[in-house]
């Protein structure tokens, strides 16, 4: 039974070899020009030595939740796109519903005006 998992296994070790190699060369052949600029905390695009307790808009936050719902939603395309074949029909007007709310709420967030940056 633990050999169906080698695939796995091996996937996972190569992966860990070529992440580690890559930054690896990264630090022995990249340039290394340290300055206090590049140093300093940079967050959110807002300037770190202001007040801690400024006021952020709401906007962004709406933004960064509207961005992780559609992008949510890939992890749900993915699985059915593999199994697409097994489901047929039934499988394929239960993603066009799915996919039609989605599309539902992003004309609803556009026409509000949630995307708008000011």
């Amino acid at each position: 039974m633990l050999a169906e998992y080698f695939p796995v296994l091996l996937f996972l070790v190569v992966s860990a070899i070529v992440g580690i190699a890559l930054i690896a060369i990264g630090n022995l052949i990249g340039p290394s020009r340290p300055q206090a600029e590049k140093s300093a905390p940079y967050e959110c695009g807002f300037e770190a030595f202001e007040d801690a307790r400024m006021r952020f808009d709401v906007r962004y936050y709406l933004i960064a939740i509207l961005f992780i719902i559609f992008d949510l939603e890939i992890a749900f395309v993915f699985p059915w796109a593999t199994v697409f074949g097994k489901l047929g029909l039934v499988g394929l007007v239960e993603m066009g519903m799915f996919l039609l709310l989605l599309v539902l709420g992003f004309v609803y967030v556009w026409k509000k005006g949630a995307l708008e940056w000011e």
